[in-house]
């Protein structure tokens, strides 16, 4: 069975923004030293890698499809020359007052991964929000969080938080390097 790790995207791979928006090459930073520590876990470990990301509104006059796939696809290429690869990406492009099952911390864009082909016990959500924890439970993995203290995403979980949800973190780190330090000894082959 595939062990993954469901990656967030912004907040998680690139830093997140003011306005939660990154459309525009002016906008993108890389998270520091995630090439060099999410290189490690791709060539060390078994784990597929998914990004998962909602992008709020994505499609619409305010937020152009063109100027986020010109920025996304150059992300997806920097990482890829770096030897990150994404087995799968999925985007959800809904706003939150929407409660689509596929915005995280819904499930509905991952139905493919209930099945006997993943091992999602052993798998982990690697996130920056409180929404990313609320996906580990629902998906029945845990989460490595990379929270910022800034608790993003606690409006989207209902009654949850983050004492409800202590039992679905694996790992609470703002460090790359700490994220590769524990997941290199869960995701080696037995």
């Amino acid at each position: 069975m595939k062990k993954c790790l469901f990656i967030d995207r912004d907040g998680t791979l690139i830093l997140e923004t003011d306005d939660f928006k990154i459309e525009k090459f002016h906008k993108l930073v890389f998270y520091p030293e995630v090439f060099y520590w999410l290189g490690k876990i791709a060539r060390e470990t078994d784990f597929e890698l998914v990004m998962v990301t909602n992008q709020d509104g994505l499609g619409t006059p305010d937020f152009p499809e063109r100027d986020f796939f010109e920025v996304h696809d150059f992300i997806m290429r920097t990482f890829a020359g770096e030897g990150i690869r994404f087995a799968s990406v999925h985007i959800d492009r809904s706003y939150p007052h929407e409660n689509l099952p596929t915005r995280k911390p819904g499930t509905g864009m991952l139905t493919q991964y209930f099945s006997p082909e993943y091992d999602l016990k052993n798998s982990f959500v690697i996130g920056d929000r409180i929404t990313d924890v609320m996906l580990a439970k629902n998906l029945g993995c845990r989460c490595v969080w990379l929270n910022d203290g800034r608790n993003l995403g606690a409006g989207e979980v209902g009654n949850e938080n983050e004492k409800t949800l202590q039992e679905y973190i694996a790992l609470e780190t703002r460090s790359w390097q700490k994220v590769y330090e524990f997941l290199s000894v869960k995701g080696k082959s037995n």
